[in-house]
């Protein structure tokens, strides 16, 4: 299973690694990668949507899940 998430406030390489490991910290993820440009991070595995958001946003990032 994938999902895409939305992440406010990523500007560089650093920020996308940031969010990313947070991300691959989660029980249910497989894999997380980041693309600042275009806002978002693509996520593969079965982790709940409200443990990804809260694990970006305690990187300090804004973070949601798209409707």
């Amino acid at each position: 299973m994938s999902r895409t998430i939305t992440v406010e406030g990523m500007s560089c390489e650093h920020c996308e690694r940031t969010v990313e490991e947070a991300l691959e910290d989660v029980d249910g993820v497989a894999r997380a990668r980041a693309d600042r440009a275009a806002g978002e991070v693509k996520i593969e595995g079965a982790a709940d949507p409200d443990r990804l958001v809260a694990a970006v946003e305690d990187t300090g990032y804004g973070a949601s899940v798209p409707a």
